[in-house]
């Protein structure tokens, strides 16, 4: 079934507010329209020696409402602008972790920053942008009409620049629609590029490669400046084409009005509204400035849109029978890019036991544990857990049945209780030290001055402790099945003795071993290479093989 997905950003969550400021917009453009008007008729009373109080009195109100309405216009915009960003950047957010790992693998994690700070900012000015829009199409669309209304051939001079007037605006909007995109687009790579160096930052530092890698993220600069200079260099034709016709066409207007005028068919008064008119009819001007804003929006809309129609994981609605919690994986091809990591890989790890994966670095081993817990989906294939497809259990029936720890869990910044806990379903005081004690985070945690309660910004903690609370956060909440995606690599050997020996005959384990005493420890052991699974069997067994031996760094018998 095809979704068809909304452009966001362009009313957001704000509808009543930006109806609001579409008719504070037209009610002051109208308010300037009655201006001209009223001044002519004022002039033409004061001329007359005629009483002219109440007409000065219109001038002042109309005046003074315009000002109001400005007032009103900068709040409401103001305030659509923010609500709308806000709403667009929590949306854009919550759909980024919905599709989880695939967000990244496509767009880049910088870029996709990038998009949910810049983009989202941009495309947050659109209500308004079409709001002031709408303002300036009604300017001149009014000053046609009154220039009509006071005499036909006034109207008829305008009309005849016209044509010219509509190639230009036509012409500027495409320019600044294609130039923008390109802007933005180079301004998502130097973001990714930026975000790949923080995350590499100490390798970086090592290698005394700084001014290397400074380089690298700034070689886009020169694109970005040709974008920026063309955007401007668009902005700057527009103006100036319509700084040549504009005035020319007030000033055919002006004339005829004074021609008008010498045969008694003009007041002095009228006079002076048609040239103001003629001014508005002309306000190409300010169509530039608002069209030039509104492409920015829209390229930036349409940045948020491929995020957004990046389709999330669908989720079944069946539960799980009864069983041990045996993985099955059959026929998984996975790719990344043009690549093929997983090619038509066949695993069985029986239910209850702890399978081993093994393979040289790139060989796929953290992605076939991402596939096996559905945190991506394969391109081929599918996922079994005690005979059930993944894609077809609810979201909380997968997410109880399955935990994850990680090389590198993440600590989202409450306290240390409050991480360990985090999951589908919160999790008592006892069980969390339970579980902190059985991956020996316990006797650290306890020595901190607040102990559990410490916030995760305020503990120091290593590589391995972080570790150990991740592996905490897996145990607390159990399931069928838990993987450990080179979660001991920071341990040291003792400690991940005593863990790896925890982990056996407790339920259904996949670990991504890269030492070969882990290896040894498991009840099977999985090599992988090529995108393929090349042998299956006790660590004992495969250690014969040359190739297998290649897949450890330190290529040393346990």
């Amino acid at each position: 079934m095809t979704t068809r997905t909304r452009e966001p950003g362009l009313l957001g969550p704000v509808p009543a507010r930006w109806l609001a400021l579409c008719l504070a917009s037209t009610a002051a453009t109208g308010a300037g329209l009655l201006l001209p008007a009223a001044l002519g008729r004022t002039l033409d009373l004061l001329l007359a020696d005629a009483p002219a109080t109440r007409w000065v009195l219109y001038c002042a109100a109309l005046v003074l409402l315009l000002a109001l309405l400005d007032a009103g216009e900068t709040v409401l915009g103001g305030t659509v602008d923010a609500r709308t960003t806000g709403w667009l950047r929590r949306r854009l957010n919550r759909h980024v972790l919905a599709v989880g790992p695939r967000a990244a693998d496509r767009f880049g994690s910088g870029d996709l920053v990038a998009r949910l700070v810049g983009n989202a900012a941009q495309a947050g000015t659109a209500p308004s942008a079409r709001a002031a829009l709408v303002a300036a199409l009604a300017g001149p669309v009014g000053g046609l009409v009154a220039l009509a209304l006071i005499d036909p051939w006034l109207a008829a001079v305008l009309l005849a620049g016209a044509p010219v007037l509509a190639l230009l605006l036509r012409a500027f909007t495409r320019d600044t629609r294609d130039c923008v995109a390109r802007y933005q687009e180079v301004q998502g790579r130097i973001a990714g590029a930026l975000s790949e160096a923080i995350g590499g930052h100490r390798t970086i530092q090592a290698a005394g490669t700084t001014e290397r890698e400074t380089a690298r993220i700034l070689r886009p600069l020169p694109e970005l400046s040709r974008a920026g200079r063309r955007m401007w260099r668009v902005q700057g034709r527009a103006a100036g084409q319509s700084a040549a016709v504009a005035p020319l066409l007030q000033l055919g207007v002006v004339a005829v009005a004074g021609f008008l005028l010498t045969r008694d068919r003009l007041t002095v008064g009228e006079l002076l509204a048609a040239s103001r008119y003629a001014v508005l009819a002309t306000g190409i001007g300010v169509l530039v400035g608002q069209l030039a804003s509104l492409a920015r929006a829209r390229a930036a809309t349409g940045r948020l849109t491929e995020v957004l129609t990046e389709p999330p994981p669908a989720y079944g609605d069946r539960r799980l029978p009864p069983g041990p919690g045996r993985l099955e994986l059959r026929g998984v091809t996975a790719r990344r890019g043009r690549r093929t990591v997983l090619d038509g890989v066949d695993l069985v790890v029986p239910g209850g036991t702890t399978l081993a994966v093994v393979g040289r670095s790139g060989a796929g081993k953290t992605l076939l544990a991402s596939v096996a817990g559905r945190l991506t989906e394969p391109d081929a294939g599918e996922v079994l857990l005690d005979g059930v497809p993944l894609h077809e259990l609810s979201h909380d029936e997968l997410r109880g049945a399955i935990g994850h720890a990680f090389e590198r869990p993440a600590l989202l910044g409450g306290t240390l209780e409050e991480e360990i806990s985090l999951g589908p379903l919160p999790r008592s005081p006892d069980r969390i030290r339970e579980a902190a004690r059985r991956a020996h985070a316990d006797e650290f945690v306890r020595r901190l001055p607040a102990g559990y309660a410490t916030l995760c910004a305020d503990a120091p903690h290593s590589g391995g402790e972080s570790q150990r609370l991740g592996l905490a956060r897996a145990f607390a909440h159990g399931g069928r099945l838990l993987i450990l995606d080179d979660a001991l690599s920071s341990l040291d050997t003792v400690t991940e003795a005593q863990i790896t020996d925890s982990l056996m005959g407790d339920g259904t384990r996949l670990l991504i071993a890269h030492r070969p005493a882990t290896a040894a420890r498991a009840d099977a052991v999985a090599w992988l290479d090529e995108g393929r699974i090349q042998a299956v069997g006790p660590h004992e067994q495969l250690w014969e093989l040359p190739g297998y031996r290649a897949a450890f760094a330190d290529g040393e018998r346990p």
